[in-house]
């Protein structure tokens, strides 16, 4: 390992690290600074949305935790069925639904997550493969109005997917593929400099509620961290490169979803 590998992995290990002596006297935030936040979720970008069903009742096997937790492994097979609407919806409600709002200016949502000062930096997309009365595309989680838009529905995507994954053809071809991007600032805003390892945790948390979710519904998943950054912004429409600019956004992680085989 040269000089340089070594200084850049003991740069990304400071991520890890919680609070110590070295923040003291550190610049505040712009929570301390009696700064405005940004909204939790952002608005919406299309006029072709779809309202998702919210009565998961009929679909949610009320089996107990120990067994999700023993039926949870990491599926890359998926049986050739489509995903119901009601199916997808219980999906997204539990990975980043919101129970509630709360305060203003930011304001501040609850969800069925946590998230490091409730500030839920994460947004979901999904490219649709084979959802039930769904074209194929490119779609975006409204969850304040508990409903998708479509952003592209012209374009078929899974070649460019498969690149944009390394290659992982099984995941850009499944059903549905969650992917999460962060807007960071909105974490920012509270903890400055140490946003960035929240953020992370953040998308830990959403990724396992969707495993568990997936068992409940008889759906296997995959969290997948190996994707081209580049190829999957752009996909998303997201700008290039670094940014200082409070809307910016990335790609955090992604995830496959189908049909378990029988």
């Amino acid at each position: 390992m040269n000089d340089s590998t070594r200084y850049k992995i003991m740069q990304n290990r400071e991520l890890l690290k919680g609070y110590g002596s070295r923040d003291v006297g550190a610049e505040p935030t712009d929570q301390q600074l009696k700064l405005p936040g940004i909204a939790p979720v952002k608005e919406q970008q299309s006029s072709r949305t779809i309202s998702l069903p919210m009565d998961f009742s009929d679909i949610a096997d009320h089996i107990r935790l120990l067994e999700l937790l023993s039926e949870r492994i990491s599926r890359r097979t998926y049986a050739d069925r489509e995903l119901t609407l009601k199916e997808l919806s219980f999906l997204l409600w539990a990975s980043q639904g919101i129970r509630r709002f709360t305060g203003e200016n930011p304001r501040i949502t609850f969800r069925t997550v946590p998230s490091a000062g409730s500030r839920h930096p994460l947004e979901t997309y999904l490219f649709i493969n084979r959802v039930e009365g769904l074209p194929a595309g490119l779609y975006h989680y409204l969850p304040a109005q508990n409903q998708l838009e479509c952003l592209d529905s012209d374009h078929e995507f899974v070649d460019d997917l498969t690149r944009a994954l390394c290659g992982q053809h099984f995941a850009a071809a499944a059903p549905v593929v969650f992917v999460w991007s962060a807007v960071p600032y909105r974490t920012e805003w509270r903890y400055g400099l140490k946003a960035a390892k929240y953020i992370l945790l953040d998308a830990g948390h959403v990724c396992e509620n969707l495993y568990l979710a997936c068992e409940a519904i008889g759906c296997g998943t995959c969290a997948i961290g190996a994707y081209d950054q580049e190829c999957l912004d752009e996909l998303l429409g997201f700008l290039p490169g670094p940014s200082g600019e409070k809307d910016y956004e990335c790609a955090v992680y992604v995830a496959s979803v189908g049909k378990k085989h029988s």
